[in-house]
Protein backbone atom coordinates (compact mmCIF):
# COMPACT_ATOMS: atom_id res chain seq x y z
CA UNK A 1 0.00 0.00 0.00
CA UNK A 2 1.57 3.20 -1.17
CA UNK A 3 1.43 6.43 1.29
CA UNK A 4 -0.62 9.03 -0.29
CA UNK A 5 -0.46 12.31 0.78
CA UNK A 6 -4.14 13.96 1.86
CA UNK A 7 -3.27 17.53 0.81
CA UNK A 8 -3.14 16.78 -3.16
CA UNK A 9 -5.71 13.80 -3.16
CA UNK A 10 -8.44 15.28 -1.17
CA UNK A 11 -10.62 18.69 -1.46
CA UNK A 12 -9.81 21.38 1.18
CA UNK A 13 -12.70 20.99 2.82
CA UNK A 14 -13.17 17.48 2.80
CA UNK A 15 -9.75 17.48 4.38
CA UNK A 16 -10.22 19.86 7.07
CA UNK A 17 -13.12 17.94 8.09
CA UNK A 18 -10.68 14.77 8.40
CA UNK A 19 -8.53 16.82 10.31
CA UNK A 20 -11.28 17.95 13.00
CA UNK A 21 -11.29 14.07 13.90
CA UNK A 22 -7.28 12.85 13.06
CA UNK A 23 -4.77 15.17 12.71
CA UNK A 24 -1.19 14.68 11.53
CA UNK A 25 -1.91 11.00 11.69
CA UNK A 26 -2.03 8.03 8.83
CA UNK A 27 -5.58 6.49 8.26
CA UNK A 28 -6.65 3.17 6.59
CA UNK A 29 -9.24 4.09 3.90
CA UNK A 30 -11.25 0.26 3.02
CA UNK A 31 -11.49 -0.55 -0.25
CA UNK A 32 -15.47 -0.21 -1.29
CA UNK A 33 -17.53 -3.50 -1.92
CA UNK A 34 -17.41 -6.79 -0.81
CA UNK A 35 -14.69 -7.76 1.27
CA UNK A 36 -12.96 -11.35 0.11
CA UNK A 37 -13.60 -13.66 2.67
CA UNK A 38 -10.45 -15.00 4.46
CA UNK A 39 -8.38 -17.75 2.61
CA UNK A 40 -10.95 -17.96 -0.54
CA UNK A 41 -7.94 -16.58 -2.74
CA UNK A 42 -4.88 -18.50 -2.05
CA UNK A 43 -7.01 -21.53 -0.70
CA UNK A 44 -6.04 -21.82 2.64
CA UNK A 45 -9.95 -21.69 3.88
CA UNK A 46 -10.44 -25.29 1.86
CA UNK A 47 -7.49 -26.58 3.47
CA UNK A 48 -8.14 -26.30 7.03
CA UNK A 49 -11.62 -26.98 6.07
CA UNK A 50 -9.80 -30.20 4.78
CA UNK A 51 -7.88 -30.81 7.70
CA UNK A 52 -10.32 -30.57 10.25
CA UNK A 53 -12.42 -32.56 8.28
CA UNK A 54 -10.00 -35.18 9.07
CA UNK A 55 -9.35 -34.58 12.68
CA UNK A 56 -13.23 -35.19 13.27
CA UNK A 57 -13.63 -38.29 11.29
CA UNK A 58 -10.30 -39.90 13.57
CA UNK A 59 -11.86 -38.66 16.52
CA UNK A 60 -14.57 -40.40 15.58
CA UNK A 61 -13.09 -43.43 14.98
CA UNK A 62 -11.35 -43.48 18.25
CA UNK A 63 -8.50 -42.14 18.23
CA UNK A 64 -7.67 -39.82 21.05
CA UNK A 65 -7.09 -35.78 21.81
CA UNK A 66 -4.17 -36.19 22.64
CA UNK A 67 -2.63 -38.63 19.72
CA UNK A 68 -4.25 -35.55 17.21
CA UNK A 69 -2.88 -32.68 19.15
CA UNK A 70 0.66 -34.26 18.74
CA UNK A 71 0.18 -35.19 14.66
CA UNK A 72 -1.31 -32.11 14.01
CA UNK A 73 0.82 -30.00 16.24
CA UNK A 74 -2.03 -28.05 17.60
CA UNK A 75 -2.96 -27.71 21.33
CA UNK A 76 -5.81 -30.12 22.76
CA UNK A 77 -7.95 -27.21 23.16
CA UNK A 78 -7.82 -26.13 19.44
CA UNK A 79 -8.82 -29.90 18.55
CA UNK A 80 -11.91 -30.02 21.24
CA UNK A 81 -12.96 -27.15 19.55
CA UNK A 82 -12.47 -28.20 15.76
CA UNK A 83 -14.11 -31.76 17.20
CA UNK A 84 -16.96 -29.60 18.64
CA UNK A 85 -17.42 -27.27 15.81
CA UNK A 86 -17.65 -30.23 13.24
CA UNK A 87 -19.78 -32.29 15.83
CA UNK A 88 -22.69 -28.94 15.39
CA UNK A 89 -22.48 -29.05 11.96
CA UNK A 90 -23.33 -32.50 11.75
CA UNK A 91 -26.47 -32.28 13.63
Amino acid sequence: MKYVNARGLLPPELLSQIQKYRDGCLIYIPKRGKKAVWGKRNGARRKYDERNREIYKKHAAGIPVKELSESYFLSEDSIRKIIRRKNGERR
